[in-house]
């Protein structure tokens, strides 16, 4: 049996064991279900059109304009680390999206020859690093949570980086072999400048159309929040102007190919990923399956299991971006340790089950399951020491 009837095959058995013994007869799973969906339907709203479209767009780019030569210059194993890391982490930050709006962008400088260390890095960093979210942390939640997250959020990204790099390094050293002996890039049709330009606007427009209110006062965020859709008008409007003046119909064509063939490697994947964090855990202030008291009874105090818990936990759970800080407000307030909280705070955003799903089908389940590990591993010790420090 081939390998794909295997996969049918497993799948096949899966759903039938599923219809089979799932209670569905019952209130909470009634109840789950029904959160599974409502979750995918608060995703599509909210993620899908704004985020994920976007980024999609993107990374479509990526693969297609940017030159192998640059992202193994920039971002490859060979490149100077202070330098890789460096663009990784800023680049990935300054995107301020979740965990699933990054995987096409990640999807994109990966597949185009950025070195592991250097694509995590990236791919950490985008929604941990935000920096709207660690001002209302440290705002809602207390300074110290909030320095703690910041400081910690740019460690990871650039420590877990890494660690892939060094764990991988014989696989890595064989993928950029093979990537040197890829065949050269088309000759650019446009100056660099041009394509500096024609990716800051898209970036730009992922970024304004999902500016977040935030807090009213944080003036200049709210002012950007207010003008945000006059923003967004005028950098579409220079997009368009760009893709009739920059660029030919063939190149247009390939790029809506490029960004074809992503979304049709990560949409199906994320959406059944947000439809079993829905079924297991819920919206945010709803329960799924999990009663959310069985997890606010196992995060208090700051003992080394409430720490492990809370990053496994947060690892696991979709947090729409922001959310996890009035979601984590009702948790302290319910008497969840310091520890436990930061722990949640840094395994969270960046990681969840729909994106595992997703990341796996990118680099590979070896790599997916040490990257979640290394991520659980440290939240669990910073959270461990920070409950520690402050306790």
């Amino acid at each position: 049996m081939i390998g794909n009837d295997k996969k049918t095959l497993l799948i096949f058995l899966a759903v039938f064991l599923a219809a089979f013994f799932i209670p569905f007869g019952q209130l909470r799973v009634q109840s789950a279900l029904l959160e599974s969906f409502l979750m995918l339907q608060e995703y599509a709203r909210q993620h899908v059109l704004l985020c994920l479209v976007p980024a999609l767009f993107i990374a479509g780019a990526i693969s297609v304009f940017v030159s192998r030569d640059s992202v193994i210059k920039y971002l490859g194993a060979k490149a100077r680390k202070t330098v890789a890391y460096a663009v990784a982490s800023t680049s990935g930050a300054i995107m301020a999206v979740c965990s699933c709006t990054i995987l096409p962008l990640f999807a994109g400088i990966y597949t185009r020859g950025a070195g592991l260390g250097p694509a995590v890095a990236f791919l950490y960093s985008g929604p941990a690093i935000n920096v709207l979210a660690i001002i209302l942390t440290a705002k809602v939640l207390g300074w110290k949570l909030g320095l703690a997250r910041a400081l910690g959020a740019m460690l990871f990204s650039v420590v877990i980086g890494l660690l892939m790099a060094f764990i991988f390094r014989k696989e890595e050293q064989k993928r950029q072999e093979e990537n040197n002996f890829a065949a050269p890039a088309v000759k650019e049709r446009r100056r660099p400048a041009q394509n500096i330009i024609y990716f800051a606007v898209m970036v730009g427009l992922l970024v304004f159309m999902n500016w977040s209110k935030g807090e009213a006062s944080i003036r200049l965020w709210y002012l950007v929040y207010q003008l945000k859709w006059y923003i967004s008008a005028i950098l579409f409007g220079w997009l368009v102007f760009i893709l009739f003046r920059w660029f030919g119909r063939e190149e247009l064509r390939e790029w809506g190919s490029s960004t074809w063939i992503l979304a049709k490697q990560i949409l199906p994947l994320l959406l059944a990923g947000v439809l079993l964090a829905g079924f297991l855990l819920g919206r945010p202030g709803h329960e799924g399956l999990i009663p959310s008291s069985w997890i606010s009874s196992l995060v208090g105090g700051n003992s080394l299991w409430s720490n492990l818990f809370a990053s496994v936990a947060g690892a696991l759970m979709y947090f729409a971006t922001l959310t996890e800080v009035p979601i984590l407000q009702g948790l302290l307030g319910s008497g969840m340790g310091q520890g436990p909280a930061l722990a949640l705070l840094l395994a969270g955003p960046a990681v969840s089950l729909p994106s595992l799903l997703v990341i796996r089908s990118i680099m590979g389940t070896k790599k997916t399951l040490v990257y979640l590990s290394l991520v659980i591993v440290m939240a669990t010790l910073t959270g461990l020491v920070f409950g520690w420090l402050v306790g």
